[in-house]
């Protein structure tokens, strides 16, 4: 029914993704995905993409000391970057989108209310004969995970989900229909 075509993760939240080949995913999410958090000197608030968005541009590394003068850089103004305790304004552990509809968002065909801006998600799929906004409420197995589809983003691209098995991902993975508590085998569609 479909392939993992890209695997992103977000280490600083508001930051550019890191493309990776595989991750692990736990029970949180990807691992290292929205590690830390920017936080102003000044305030001691926390500085999020949609009042700061030169945070989108900024490559991380992994060195909270690197990031953080990264980020000041390119904000102009002292940081500090913090972990990020829990799933920052209700986000899920895993967010999923597929190459057809980023295409469509690119081309400006999105659902009214909907938009079009980069939904920073972790997983790409090619999806040829699908749409993931119709999965709502299934399980899905990507490599050795599971992952229960819950809603919708705000944003109308992709779906959020929970992880009900952790496991790890990689490019190239099928993305079939998981049976609940049972391992199935490749090649079904959700159809």
């Amino acid at each position: 029914m479909g392939t993992v075509v890209a695997i992103s993760v977000y280490p600083v939240r508001g930051c550019a993704g890191t493309v990776l080949p595989r991750a692990d995913v736990g029970p949180a999410g990807l691992a290292g995905d929205r590690a830390w958090a920017v936080v102003a000197e000044a305030s001691g608030e926390v500085v999020r993409g949609k009042h700061a968005p030169a945070l989108a541009g900024v490559a991380v590394t992994g060195d909270p000391a690197a990031d953080a003068a990264a980020v000041a850089a390119a904000l102009g103004e002292p940081v500090r970057l913090e972990p990020l305790a829990g799933r920052p304004d209700g986000g899920a552990a895993v967010h999923l989108v597929s190459r057809q509809a980023l295409d469509r968002a690119a081309a400006g065909i999105v659902p009214a209310g909907c938009g079009a801006e980069d939904p920073r998600a972790n997983l790409v799929l090619d999806l040829p004969a699908d749409d993931e906004r119709s999965w709502v409420g299934r399980r899905l197995r990507l490599g050795s995970a599971v992952l229960q589809v819950t809603r919708l983003p705000k944003h109308c691209l992709g779906v959020y989900a929970e992880v009900a098995e952790p496991g790890t991902v990689a490019v190239g993975d099928e993305v079939v229909p998981a049976e609940s508590g049972a391992r199935t085998g490749g090649g079904r569609s959700l159809g």
